[in-house]
């Protein structure tokens, strides 16, 4: 058994048991990859796979377990690797948050500036991207932390720590026939064309559960990735605007309505890589966003296993 193997095994299930897609992401050819399984199951005398033909369909109950191991040892090997870099530089270097743009525009700005105050020799790197590339960033290691909405918490290879909860907010032009509908509801909203995030941005399923859960279909006529985005085109009268309450900021021509009792909050969340080890600036701007959290907390819920339940408090 070697590490090649291991790394394997843990990028056939992230890239769905797609052998081509896992010798391209461990720059090796398809047959390697192939002969490294057959070799590894030879040696441990199991199937790993669920095969149909020559495809990988999924992994046997053996192979579940082989993975988890697998993601321990290669995460083990990672921190000795890192070891001397987050001991002798933990006051300096680079802190890369991968987030989305609405964080990155209207959540982050005082907490940055409060780190910076703390850390001033470490420089900061805001990669914006959606719920699904923050998940692959932090998995690969390209960035130390991720935040977002959607995704991190429920994912077991990232432990997520809560920052606060949200709300959607709708945003109308000054005069707008639903400035006086009191009380808001969602039948008023789904009468006009709707503009919003797109599917999997910044609590869209939110608004869609609350649509659905009363037999509504809102005529949403343009999705967008930000918020601004979405205001841009409201204040060109496209439409009436959901967006977050924190980007919704009063501007000169719209109106934000109160729609809290419309639908459920959301919750932004603060990702890490489980069971790596960081530099403390790492855990300290964890602690910054959530002060409910000591750092020996953090670092403990980071370290343990996939198993533990989290309670978290907001």
């Amino acid at each position: 058994m070697n590490f090649q193997q291991l790394k394997i095994i843990r990028e056939a299930a992230r890239q769905d048991y797609n052998l081509t897609e896992v010798a391209n992401r461990l720059f090796t050819s398809q047959s390697g990859v192939s002969r490294h399984i057959r070799e590894l199951e030879e040696e441990l005398g199991i199937e790993i796979f669920i095969r149909r033909g020559k495809r990988l369909l999924g992994m046997t109950e053996p192979g579940k377990a082989l993975l988890v191991m697998a993601e321990r040892i290669l995460n083990e090997a990672s921190n000795v690797r890192r070891l001397a870099d987050v001991f002798t530089n933990d006051a300096c270097g680079v802190l890369t948050i991968a987030t989305t743009h609405t964080q990155a525009r209207y959540s982050l700005p005082s907490v940055i500036k409060s780190f910076r105050s703390l850390f001033p020799e470490v420089r900061l790197e805001l990669i914006q991207g959606t719920p699904q590339e923050i998940e692959t960033l932090l998995h690969n290691g390209t960035a130390d932390i991720g935040i977002a909405s959607e995704r991190l918490s429920a994912d077991p290879l990232v432990v997520a720590y809560p920052w606060f909860n949200w709300y959607h907010t709708l945003l109308v032009p000054r005069g707008h026939a639903l400035i006086d509908a009191t009380p808001l509801t969602l039948d008023d909203i789904s009468r006009w064309p709707l503009i919003t995030y797109r599917q999997g941005i910044t609590g869209r399923a939110r608004i869609d559960e609350a649509f659905s859960r009363r037999g509504l279909t809102p005529d949403i006529v343009l999705s967008a990735q930000d918020s601004d985005v979405v205001k841009t085109y409201v204040e060109l009268g496209l439409g009436i605007g959901l967006v977050a309450f924190q980007a919704s900021g009063e501007q000169e021509g719209l109106v934000r309505l109160d729609t809290r009792h419309l639908f459920a909050a959301n919750t932004v969340w603060l990702g890490l890589k489980r069971g790596q080890l960081q530099r403390n600036y790492v855990w300290r701007f964890i602690e910054l966003c959530n002060p409910a959290l000591s750092v020996a907390e953090i670092k403990r819920l980071a370290l343990e296993p996939a198993e533990t339940v989290l309670d978290y408090q907001i």
